[in-house]
């Protein structure tokens, strides 16, 4: 017999995840699932402004443009699971439900959240609209200048103050909390409002995440919620009483979800990398030839490129290789570079054919 958890635990399951996660409520549920693995993002995009035409006969304002939608459909790839045996003998005193729920809950703090944190934050950092590579150490003397530099350059691509969150490891808030510039200017310790809140910073707020969930290299993220999105779709949780072969119950869990950075407001997700001697690598821009070849991000790099004028690193119609077969004159080309050796992606280049 087969108990379904479920329904029975939605509420306390979603309650678990958001408790324990760091990164759960900072980012955008602006997602609607559209498959059993897959969902659908729709961004509105505008149209650029013109001079009103007074001497017009037709349509002063312009020629009107139908309103356009930047649809990315995802499919989410971490598909994880677990199976638990409870035997009677070690459970005879328990109801064997209630244990079962416990052992739910147990299961999600310290196995699913911290694998689905750590998954998140990385997507993020590789797939930011922004990676810096610093090769000067972080200390206590530059950290406040480094986190300025990222809010200036969401600042000037227009990103909203409002929504914005930092994120960083314990080694860099201990750097922060001895800086003497911030001494005394912005708050930290501040009641928590969220797990890992720690204050806040240029009205942003921080939020500190131990070292197992946090990338290697990563020195700080800084994330506008409304740039990114962690779908997280969990089913099939049940329990099985004395299934064959066990005396006992078979508690089972899937889970699914991934984390997305929205093409149209990338510039929302600043990553900075701790490149000091050697530590990371953010693989430099590549450099297109006028025949559409890519070269300059180092041996094993992979290019993927787009024709269209979309960014290749959010774009469904990115190809991998080379644009040498493209002829047309005339043609936008942009490329970025990744590897597999641990380096961070490249900026994305631009030539036109």
């Amino acid at each position: 017999m087969a108990v379904n958890l479920h329904e029975k635990y939605a509420k306390e399951i979603q309650t678990a995840f958001v408790g324990e996660s760091f990164v759960a409520g900072k980012l955008s549920n602006e997602y609607d699932f559209t498959g059993v693995k897959t969902v659908k993002v729709s961004t509105p995009q505008t149209v650029p402004m013109g001079d009103y035409d007074r001497a017009s006969v037709s349509n002063r304002y312009g020629t009107p443009v139908e309103m356009q939608d930047t649809v990315q459909e995802l499919v989410l790839s971490q598909d994880k699971s677990f199976a638990l045996t409870i035997d009677k003998g070690n459970n005879s005193d328990q109801n064997s439900v209630k244990s079962a729920g416990k052992m739910l809950a147990l299961q999600i703090r310290e196995q699913a959240v911290p694998l689905m944190d750590s998954y998140i934050f990385s997507s993020l950092a590789r797939r930011a609209g922004k990676v810096v590579g610093e090769t000067a150490a972080l200390d206590k003397n530059n950290i406040c200048e480094r986190l300025s530099e990222g809010s200036q350059t969401l600042d000037n691509a227009e990103v909203p103050s409002d929504g914005r969150t930092l994120f960083l490891s314990a080694s860099v808030y201990k750097l922060l909390k001895l800086s003497p510039e911030f001494l005394g200017v912005d708050t930290l310790g501040k009641r928590a409002l969220s797990k890992g809140e720690v204050g806040e910073y240029d009205n942003m707020p921080v939020v500190k995440v131990p070292s197992g969930r946090w990338p290697e290299h990563l020195n700080f993220l800084i994330v506008h919620k409304r740039s990114a999105t962690a779908p997280v779709k969990l089913s099939d949780t049940r329990i099985h009483i004395d299934p064959p072969g066990l005396s006992g119950n078979l508690l089972e869990g899937r889970q699914y979800y991934d984390c997305f950075v929205f093409a149209p407001r990338a510039p929302g997700v600043y990553a900075e990398i701790n490149t000091a001697s050697g530590a990371g690598k953010v693989l430099p821009a590549p450099s297109v030839s006028a025949a559409g070849a890519f070269s300059g991000s180092g041996s094993g790099a992979v290019y993927r490129f787009t024709t269209d004028g979309s960014d290749p690193r959010y774009s469904p119609n990115a190809k991998n290789g080379s644009a040498s077969d493209v002829t047309a004159a005339g043609t936008v080309v942009r490329v970025f570079a990744s590897a597999n050796d641990g380096a961070y992606p490249s900026p994305v280049s631009e030539r036109t054919l």
